[in-house]
């Protein structure tokens, strides 16, 4: 275990596992931020990766970033950092997966829809309360409307209200939401199954799916295809996944 101070890093067996670890609440600050931001330049770099998960220690997953760090003198540092850290979570090649046992609010929401796949147990808390301190979310404002539609993105952005594991599930933003005693169980079960996948198939599959977002139904279907048949089939693991089919047995992934 690799300890940044505010930011812990496990890396095994193709999974990087990053924990937020600033007592109680894992609120941002600056520097945490710019070392959240120094591990994920990390990972990003390791050609066997096969997902990133990011934990929470303690009673929160993240309650957002430091109010103090939102003075004027400092807010464009702030978010300058902020942005970094999305951008960089955003343009990780493997599945990222936000594991949420705790109050996730502010830009600690923000953090954890910026990834692929939330999986909350059922003490989750989510919301954006920014409003109700005279601030607005910026990347929530953003991001929200993508897995949740415009209007419930305004209503989540202007209400400041605070959501269960439930209803967050049902609005979208959430994949999984897991009994408590369950939830350590159901993350390790989900790593179990991505881990189980080359770490080259499983990019090609990531962006099959963020190359095409927004695109034309039939412009999105030539440009997958095209992935398909000119990058995909062109791969050792593809032959090696249709083998092992035939040959009965487990893949033996080479990654290329």
């Amino acid at each position: 275990m690799a300890d940044n101070e505010t930011i812990k890093l496990d890396k095994a067996e193709g999974v990087a596992r990053i924990t937020f670890a600033r007592p109680k609440h894992n609120v941002f600050n600056i520097g945490m931020m710019k070392q959240f931001c120094s591990v994920l330049e990390d990972v990003s770099q390791d050609a066997g990766l096969k997902c990133v998960v990011i934990y929470g220690e303690g009673a929160s997953w993240c309650a957002g970033v430091d109010v103090g760090d939102h003075k004027p003198d400092m807010a464009p540092d702030m978010i300058a950092t902020f942005n970094r850290s999305l951008t960089l979570i955003a343009n990780l090649e493997v599945p990222s997966i936000a594991a949420v046992q705790g109050a996730c609010l502010g830009g600690g929401m923000e953090y954890a829809i910026a990834c692929d796949v939330v999986i909350a147990s059922q003490k989750a808390k989510f919301g954006q309360p920014e409003v109700k301190l005279g601030f607005l979310p910026p990347y929530a404002a953003i991001r929200l409307p993508l897995l949740v539609g415009p209007a419930k993105a305004i209503e989540i952005c202007t209400s400041g209200k605070i959501y269960s594991a439930d209803e967050a599930q049902a609005l979208g933003f959430v994949s999984q939401s897991i009994e408590d005693d369950a939830f350590t169980e159901a993350v390790v079960r989900f790593i179990h199954e991505i881990k189980a996948s080359s770490p080259l198939i499983l990019r090609l599959n990531k962006r099959a799916v963020n190359q095409h977002l927004g695109m034309r139904a039939g412009d999105a279907l030539e440009g997958v295809s095209d992935l398909f048949l000119n990058t995909l089939m062109k791969t050792e693991d593809t032959l090696e996944g249709i083998a092992s089919f035939y040959e009965k047995r487990k893949p033996d992934w080479k990654n290329c």
